[in-house]
């Protein structure tokens, strides 16, 4: 049984910002149908033949981004500027719950596919439009990017260095913000039509999906009066909210490898202490918090002298072990490869991919006992499920299809 298998979704969204979106409640058992245009090319999602690739194969059906974005779903080619295309969309979305896109503002409308257009023929629709400024104020009809949302909403320049230039986080983290709060959306107004039979229209702001993950920025400056780059603190590796002592990263044996530790009141000092066990960790200045964080550069050195001679891994495993809170700093490659929690986990599942054949995919980093996620399909090639949402959902015949298709409208 599957939480989400009562829904139907008309989805027009793609790359990641919305396609997350869909994802998740693809992978939840809600039938999600992607539309994409069967002509141009420029209408297929970029993802489509873009890196990364599982080998050397290239072509619309290859991207290994745009399959782990849209894994557990359908593929339909349809051809909105034909009118037999039009009367299509409208068949299916009368047939359909939810209607899904994340277009620049006014391409839906521009189309003839509006909410107030739909919700005519399908009054308890769903409607999610997601963009980068929203649908309203002076910013709609500006056209975004990931790098000009992020900057727009602070990510970038929360992450420049002290001294240097802005730099950002160097991927669309925003996107996965706003694809989350897209599919929270879509269950909020799924309970509320539950509970009263109404649908209704969402209305997505990605630039303000993105500034919620400034938030301790945004607190520092308006309750505080204190600027994000600024001279002094925060800085570098070191932690201080709340007030703890040692709580950084350490450098360990080999390259670029580190360990985080935190020692959060004296109890976990004296058991990290049986860890260490060396002459410094005993000393009168390092006895009490107080005393630890008035001496914590010099702290801070012997701690990291400490961990360079030794590994990362080791280094977690026993401080763990003692009972006070460490970690190995992953890079990805640990965390696949290397961390049987993240395997037990089950968080990089691999699919079948029809043309493809097995790839592994990112997971959800959530389990429910009744209705879990499953995501075991991967993403449609181009058309893929034509036959079958046109043919056993919308009941054209093959003899149609066939004419349909010749005449570029699937």
């Amino acid at each position: 049984m599957s939480a989400l298998g009562h829904l139907r979704v008309c989805d027009f969204t793609g790359v990641l910002a919305g396609a997350g979106a869909t994802r998740l409640l693809a992978a939840f058992g809600a039938e999600v149908i992607r539309i994409e245009d069967p002509v141009r090319e420029g209408r297929w999602d970029i993802l489509r033949g873009a890196r990364p690739f599982k080998d050397e194969r290239r072509g619309v059906n290859f991207g290994g981004a745009f399959n782990n974005h849209n894994v557990e779903k359908l593929g339909i080619t349809l051809n909105l500027r034909s009118e037999k295309g039009r009367a299509l969309l409208r068949r299916l979305v009368v047939m359909s719950d939810i209607v899904t896109e994340n277009f620049a503002a006014g391409v839906m409308e521009r189309l003839g596919f509006s909410y107030e257009e739909l919700v005519e023929i399908r009054p308890d629709l769903i409607y999610v439009s997601a963009c980068g400024y929203g649908h309203s104020g002076p910013y709609a009809s500006y056209k975004t990017w990931g790098p000009v949302v992020q900057a727009m909403c602070g990510i970038t320049f929360a992450c420049g260095l002290r001294d240097q230039a802005p730099a950002g986080w160097g991927y669309a983290y925003m996107d996965h913000q706003g694809a989350n709060f897209m599919a929270l959306a879509v269950l909020a107004a799924v309970v509320h039509r539950n509970r009263t039979g109404e649908g209704q229209y969402v209305d997505l702001s990605f630039t303000e999906a993105g500034a919620t993950l400034c938030g301790p920025d945004v607190l520092d400056a308006t309750v505080n009066g204190r600027s994000l780059r600024r001279s002094g603190p925060p800085d570098s590796n070191r932690s201080r909210s709340p007030a703890m002592a040692p709580h950084g990263i350490y450098p360990c044996a080999g390259d670029d490898k580190w360990v985080a530790i935190a020692c959060r009141h004296d109890a976990d000092w004296e058991a990290f202490g049986g860890v260490v066990k060396e002459s410094w960790v005993t000393e009168a200045a390092f006895a009490t918090l107080d005393g630890r964080l008035a001496e914590q550069d010099r702290l801070d050195e012997l701690l990291g002298a400490w961990t360079k001679r030794r590994h990362s891994f080791d280094i977690a495993v026993d401080v763990c072990s003692a009972g006070v809170p460490a970690s190995v700093v992953a890079s990805p490659e640990d965390r696949i490869d290397h961390d049987e929690a993240t395997e037990e986990w089950g968080l990089w599942p691999t699919v079948r991919h029809s043309a493809m054949g097995n790839v592994r995919v990112d997971g959800l980093p959530v389990h429910l006992s009744r209705t879990d996620w499953v995501i075991e399909r991967g993403a449609p090639c181009l058309g893929e499920h034509n036959d079958y949402v046109y043919g056993d959902l919308l009941g054209i015949d093959a003899e149609e299809r066939r004419s349909l298709k010749a005449e570029g409208v699937i």
